[in-house]
């Protein structure tokens, strides 16, 4: 009976940590931030072409900084929880 309890005990804890959630959330910030630097460039009047639209910034940078966003996501996921003295 006694080690039953500690079977619950054990299969209480998480598979991710609560740290592991603040880098979720770090990574989806960055995601974020990389779809903000693809906003703009766009004319409102249509027959007028704007050299904006194909700026460094928008099709080089952006995506770049969404990719390492998603990328810092998964290494937050599959990041190991730091194990305690006590445990």
């Amino acid at each position: 009976m006694a080690d039953k309890k500690n079977e619950i005990v054990n299969d209480s804890q998480f598979a991710i940590s609560k740290e592991n959630y603040k880098f979720m959330l770090l990574g989806l910030g960055i995601i974020v931030v990389g779809f903000l630097l693809m906003i703009g460039g766009g004319s409102s009047d249509p027959n007028v072409f704007n050299k904006e639209m194909f700026s460094t910034q928008r099709i080089t940078m952006a995506p770049l900084v969404v990719l390492a966003g998603f990328t810092f996501e998964i290494w937050a996921i599959m990041r190991k929880p730091k194990q305690t003295e006590g445990k």
